[in-house]
């Protein structure tokens, strides 16, 4: 069951050779794609540096920094066309801990289609954060549920895996929304296509090194995001520009 693993980076150079040391560690087969988005402190150098000795790590270099869920779909379009059967993604700053992956990898296996990395079901939780951000992504998640009808309860983890069969249906790469929009539209989504959702207990910790990439365009464009989906679902119009094409 070939697996490919996505991991889109912006200034990752002193988490990303631990990182891919660690998932190999946890999945000795698996391919590694990391889609740098012309990282300045030289992550794709490093990345490159480490091909050389392991054949199944990749790099895609992009020329400047053009979004998260972009790489994310580059990522999962480049590995479905090299032959993923099953393919996911995560982030490269460690608040995705490697040792959760075969833990998702036996959810898929055993019939998911989709496997989450949830923090908010027993047996997750999150390290690290302030009072402020835990209110603020509980209750991000309480809403997806809640106006979408999405009985998920961590919509918005960016650590997951899917089969191969289930991407291709889902075709997120028609979606037009970043960050957390880009996450909670596509568990939404395959969960209105009647795919089989599974949420994998994982502890979440703020990264070690670096600076976050959370800013409040990125906390409002999701919640514009939500509001957009909610009045489609209701109404079936569109307020402004469609979040899928």
């Amino acid at each position: 069951m070939p697996l490919w693993l996505v991991i889109p980076t912006y200034n990752e150079a002193d988490n990303i050779a631990p990182l891919l040391a660690a998932l190999r560690a946890v999945a000795p087969d698996a391919h590694l794609l990391v889609v740098d988005d012309a990282s300045p402190d030289g992550t794709a150098d490093r990345v490159a540096a480490l091909m050389a000795r392991d054949d199944r790590v990749h790099l895609l270099r992009r020329p400047g920094k053009l979004g998260y869920a972009s790489a994310i779909v580059t990522g999962l379009r480049w590995a479905l066309e090299r032959g993923a059967i099953v393919v996911g993604h995560m982030d490269a700053d460690f608040s995705h801990d490697p040792r959760y992956l075969p833990a998702l990898l036996d959810a898929v296996r055993q019939g998911a289609d989709l496997a989450v990395g949830s923090r908010y079901v027993a047996g997750g939780g999150v390290v690290g954060w302030s009072l402020h951000r835990r209110w603020l992504s509980r209750c991000a998640n309480a809403l997806v549920r809640w106006l979408l009808r999405v009985p998920v309860r961590d919509s918005t983890s960016g650590f997951r895996l899917y089969q191969r069969a289930a991407l291709q249906r889902l075709r997120i790469d028609r979606l037009r929304v970043e960050g957390y929009g880009f996450l909670f539209l596509s568990t939404t989504l395959a969960v209105w296509h009647g795919l089989r959702v599974v949420e994998v207990p994982i502890m979440f910790a703020d990264r070690r090194r670096g600076k976050s990439k959370l800013s409040r365009h990125i906390i409002a464009e999701a919640a514009w995001a939500l509001v957009k989906v909610w009045c489609w679902r209701h109404t079936g119009r569109w307020l402004g520009r469609p979040l899928w094409a």
